[in-house]
């Protein structure tokens, strides 16, 4: 009976110690899955951002002078043909004229600029990527009838780095905690299958494949990431609203994406994310125990 007892003790001292250890590792990978959801949305906003204020950045090609307000506009016509080029609108001599004094803002001045050369035509260019923008400027300026182009270079190339930048600490932020949480997986799944070893020891004994032991313990490490994923689905669409309205509260200009227009695929791959991870760091924990005989893993 004492034996019976211990066993008894011993049982539900590790049935308490698993569960510990199973719900720490939830806590961990829950917390690891919202940072990096939290991370990725921010990107994405930021790639939004930088995407509006481009195609709100718009570059002027002048027509040559002595080219006609028809050879004018087929110029336009060829430069929207190009990959890189979201739209173009065309504005003749006049129309840019209208738009010059509105600029200005100066009724004299303009009236003693009308007496000298008018504007030239001109074809109004938005791009879709900012990051193409010297190799799109160098097509248009290969097009014959271009005269010039008002180039916004160094702002295309500020709006790149910028998101570049922020693409390249997501992507360092989501690797980093991928690894802690796999390596978190496998110590929770080291320490089950420690305190199960005598079960482990027994199949192993009479004869269980490796198989057969391994998918219970591939499908708990498993059960682990996909609850911490509902978990952090939840998570995440809370703290993303509160984030993002103090983010809009401090810079107005700043225009979010809606929480539920990508809820649905943050939940998709934090369960996808989640499943993976409890997989592989089920699977890095027992492979040691899979290699031993009965006896060794009792270390007799």
């Amino acid at each position: 009976m004492r034996g019976f007892g211990y066993l008894t003790k011993e049982g539900l001292k590790n049935v308490w110690s698993n569960r510990i250890m199973s719900i720490a590792s939830i806590c961990v990978l829950v917390s690891c899955l919202i940072l990096t959801g939290i991370a990725s949305l921010f990107s994405i906003n930021i790639g939004k951002v930088v995407d509006s204020v481009g195609k709100t950045n718009e570059t002027s090609v002048y027509i040559k002078k002595d080219y006609s307000q028809l050879e004018a506009v087929y110029i336009g016509k060829e430069i929207e043909r190009l990959d890189n080029v979201e739209s173009t609108t065309f504005l003749t001599k006049e129309e840019a004229m209208e738009q010059f004094k509105d600029l200005i803002n100066d009724d004299a001045l303009f009236a003693e600029m009308q007496g000298r050369d008018p504007l030239p035509d001109t074809v109004v260019v938005v791009m879709k990527d900012l990051s193409l923008y010297d190799q799109t400027v160098a097509q248009i300026k290969k097009i014959e009838g271009v005269d010039d182009i008002n180039s916004h270079t160094e702002l295309a190339k500020t709006l790149t780095d910028i998101s570049n930048l922020v693409n390249a600490i997501s992507f360092g932020i989501t690797l980093a905690l991928t690894i802690v949480s796999i390596f978190i997986i496998a110590n929770t799944i080291r320490v089950t299958m420690y305190s199960r070893r005598f079960e482990i020891s027994i199949m192993k004994s009479v004869g269980a494949t490796n198989s057969f032991v391994r998918w219970p313990f591939l499908m708990e490490g498993m059960v682990i990431g996909f609850i911490s994923s509902i978990l952090a689905t939840c998570g995440v669409g809370l703290l993303y609203e509160v984030i993002m309205t103090a983010i809009q509260q401090m810079l107005p200009i700043f225009v979010t994406i809606p929480i539920m227009d990508v809820i649905w695929y943050v939940a998709a791959a934090f369960a996808v994310s989640g499943v993976v991870i409890g997989f592989f760091g089920s699977l890095i924990s027992i492979r040691k125990y899979l290699k031993m005989e009965g006896n060794e893993i009792l270390g007799w």
